[in-house]
């Protein structure tokens, strides 16, 4: 009996052994060594945001972070991203990836988390706060300029301009329009510059374009300054049969968009790059939290591109247009 006592001895010393051996080999929960990070969006509905999040988990995998991504149910819900911001220091994050709803409304919760010892790198949308430590995405003002320089191509002469933009508490849609503004005012084609403020959603964004087009019946261009707000624009030029007489430029890569720019509807897109966004804002956050520091007054700019008609099938054109969705 004794050697069969010890043969089962030995083997219970290799299970232990080997049960030992893939508990170090990662059969737990993020090891010590992994930085926790939250990805607090604007939205976690729109292709952009789907795109942002492909980005952010590319990098979670290189770097080994634990991520998680967290938003809102609207882009108007900046009391519902302050709340997650909250969530996220109480949860043990070391950085925050933040997108803001809000310049001004979100700032308070995101200063108090970067006093607690938060990383915080925005992506996208930025916030009134001086404690960010990296800033990245579009440069809004030049986005808006390159908006203009699509209308001057493409719209009759004399415009007149209606423009769809988001809530006015956002910096984007503020920075984008002003970029707009200022390229049409220096050119003698423009004239009236009509706006509309539009609730984030496609729906919302297209009943409210058909009663602006109603309303302004004089409209001959039409610029919409987000996704959401893009579909609903383009919904609504073909809903109203106005293709014919009204140029539609828009932002994003909506494939409701690009479907419309097959047909005609949409005149050119104002494409970004949010796989980039995503990528860098987790990244930026690995070095951060490594040692290397960057200059929050320096914006790390993300490319933009124009896509119409003749160029969204060339190489470049399908590159921008279908980026990792």
């Amino acid at each position: 009996m004794k050697p069969r006592i010890n043969r089962i001895s030995f083997l219970l010393f290799l299970l232990t052994g080997l049960l030992l051996f893939l508990s170090a080999c990662g059969m737990r929960r993020p090891d010590s060594n992994q930085y926790k990070v939250f990805l607090i969006a604007k939205s976690t509905q729109t292709e952009f945001w789907k795109s942002v999040f492909a980005g952010a988990n590319a990098a979670k995998t290189e770097y080994n972070m634990d991520l998680h991504i967290l938003g809102p149910e609207t882009e108007e819900d900046y009391e519902g991203q302050n709340a997650l911001i909250q969530q996220a220091v109480k949860e043990g994050a070391d950085a925050i990836v933040f997108s803001a709803i809000s310049y001004t409304n979100n700032a308070p919760s995101i200063d108090e988390a970067a006093r607690s010892g938060v990383k915080v790198i925005v992506i996208d949308s930025d916030v009134d706060s001086s404690l960010v430590s990296a800033r990245i995405g579009t440069d809004n003002i030049q986005a808006g300029r390159m908006t203009a320089s699509a209308v001057l191509e493409v719209c009759p002469d004399p415009m007149i301009v209606g423009i769809v933009n988001f809530a006015q508490v956002s910096k984007n849609g503020e920075e984008r329009e002003k970029g707009l503004r200022e390229e049409l005012e220096k050119d003698p084609r423009t004239g009236k510059l009509l706006t509309i403020n539009v609730i984030t959603g496609q729906e919302e964004a297209l009943q409210e374009t058909i009663r602006f087009l109603q309303e302004h019946p004089e409209i001959n261009t039409l610029v919409a300054l987000n996704e959401p707000l893009a579909v609903g624009a383009a919904l609504a030029v073909d809903d109203l049969d106005l293709s014919d007489s009204v140029r539609l430029v828009a932002f994003d890569s909506n494939p409701i968009c690009i479907d419309k720019m097959r047909e005609g509807v949409v005149s050119a897109l104002i494409v970004q790059n949010p796989f980039a966004m995503g990528y860098l804002g987790v990244e930026a956050a690995w070095k951060l939290l490594e040692g290397q520091t960057f200059n929050p007054d320096r914006l790390i700019d993300t490319s933009t591109t124009i896509i119409t008609p003749e160029t969204m099938f060339t190489e470049e054109g399908q590159k921008a247009l279908f980026f990792f969705q």
